[in-house]
């Protein structure tokens, strides 16, 4: 089954710039990775996951992924995951799925009010996950954030639901919190466990020579979840 290369498209929206990188990051890792234009209105055939890359879609106007939630590609994107099908978000990907309501909570300025760019340790709450299944429980994980609209925010009630449906799967390090995310949240599952978003930036950590290759355990089981995914369809 190792051999079976699943196809996980990477969404490019103008004004995205880490596409290419999660396209190279999902390549080397054994994923098929087309990029596919917002405008389409169709998933590639045979798609067993989907990437919504990093970046500033549409500039961030209005707020960061408001315009972005209603491309066409969106209506696609909603119906492969009302079928069970694996989205990830990261960094813009993510705020694009909180506002297309795929992902709970909201992003905000960071509480600095100052664009960060800078290595930050994780800590891995679930391995249960088809998007940590490579890693290990309380794993310290090491990945970089860059963005100005990363403060995950939900309110009480809200906070206390998910928490105890087990939905915050991956939270900033003690004392490494970049944004001033509500209890330290980097990573949220919907409540399916199929779309995850978050804020660290996976494909920029899969080389040692960057520093880390930790994203490569995130990036990683992704595509063994669409690898099993592929081969149940066969």
């Amino acid at each position: 089954m190792s051999d079976l290369r699943p196809v996980i498209p990477v969404v490019v929206w103008p004004g995205s710039n880490d596409d290419r990188d999660a396209q190279l990051a999902l390549q080397r890792l054994g994923a098929d990775s087309p990029r596919v234009w917002h405008t389409d209105d169709d998933l590639p055939p045979d798609t067993a996951a989907v990437v919504l890359p990093g970046g500033f879609s549409y500039g961030d106007y209005l707020r960061c992924g408001a315009i972005a939630r209603f491309s066409p590609i969106l209506r696609a994107i909603e119906a492969f995951a009302a079928g069970g099908g694996l989205v990830l978000g990261i960094c813009n990907g993510f705020q694009i799925l909180t506002e297309a309501g795929l992902l709970p909570g909201a992003l905000r300025p960071n509480e600095s009010l100052s664009f960060v760019c800078r290595d930050v340790r994780l800590r891995v709450e679930r391995t249960d996950t088809p998007f940590t299944s490579r890693c290990r429980e309380g794993q310290e994980l090491t990945i970089p954030v860059k963005h100005g609209d990363g403060c995950w925010f939900a309110d009480d009630e809200l906070l206390a639901h998910l928490e105890a449906s087990g939905r915050l799967a991956l939270r900033y390090g003690p004392g490494a919190n970049p944004n001033g995310a509500v209890a330290d949240v980097a990573g949220v599952l919907n409540a399916d466990g199929n779309v995850f978003g978050l804020m660290p930036h996976p494909e920029h950590a899969v080389d040692p020579l960057l520093g880390s290759a930790d994203g490569a355990l995130i990036l990683g089981s992704l595509v063994d979840a669409a690898r099993l995914s592929l081969a149940a369809s066969v």
